[in-house]
């Protein structure tokens, strides 16, 4: 997919906001669509099928992070991008935001070549899976991983992992026994061309312990994380 076709869903309770991401972002010939509160854009998403949504964390009667936990319910959206739009820096909230199966945050307020940029790199990693791996599914003992369905099986039942929980996952058993370092992590999974909290790897090992277990995944202090089975 060329990212200059790739649909976009604003949701923003602010319509200055909603005018000046919609309008920088259709001049770089994206497919934008617009929504003005967290209550309908779960309707509108199942209908208009983004490829990214910008999602502010603050509106009122249902905030961002909720939205994202409902998106994220949808086996639709299982490969969606979601990035937040926020102006809040708190851990808690950032936490929050990841634990929901967010991507990836935009400071608030936005500039037009930082939208743009973050934009394309989010969108340059839509598979994150190399093309000949792409129908590959990969087995070590009980844990079975398909990487063009987004899923994996750990003794016979599926497990539900958000997309940047997949993307850390595969990379990860991608070259088991290897001890990835934070940096190279956050390069290959988030790229380079963003930035993220500090605290995100350890969020999204969080999550995938707390999904998978302790077996798979071994910290080495001091330098980052690897695969064993």
């Amino acid at each position: 997919m060329v990212d200059a076709l790739a649909k976009i869903m604003i949701v923003d309770d602010e319509d200055d906001i909603l005018e000046f991401l919609s309008y920088n972002l259709r001049n770089e010939q994206y497919d934008v669509k617009t929504v003005r509160d967290g209550k309908n854009a779960v309707k509108v998403a199942k209908n208009f099928e983004p490829d990214l949504i910008l999602l502010d964390i603050m509106m009122p009667e249902l905030d961002g992070v909720e939205v994202c936990r409902m998106l994220r319910e949808e086996k639709q959206f299982d490969s969606t991008i979601i990035a937040f739009l926020t102006a809040r820096n708190e851990d808690f909230t950032l936490i929050a935001a990841l634990d929901a199966g967010g991507d990836d945050f935009i400071t608030k307020p936005v500039k037009t070549r930082v939208l743009i940029s973050r934009i394309r790199a989010l969108l340059r990693r839509p598979g994150r899976v190399p093309k000949e791996e792409q129908n590959s599914v990969l087995e070590f003992g009980d844990l079975i991983i398909d990487p063009e369905k987004f899923i994996i099986q750990l003794q016979g039942k599926n497990i539900n992992l958000a997309r940047k929980e997949f993307e850390l996952l595969f990379l990860l058993v991608s070259k088991p026994g290897k001890v990835f370092s934070r940096d190279e992590i956050f390069r290959r999974v988030w790229g380079t061309d963003v930035i993220v909290g500090n605290r995100t790897i350890d969020v999204h090992i969080r999550k995938l312990r707390e999904k998978m277990g302790d077996k798979f995944i071994k910290t080495v202090k001091g330098i980052g994380y690897k695969f064993e089975f």
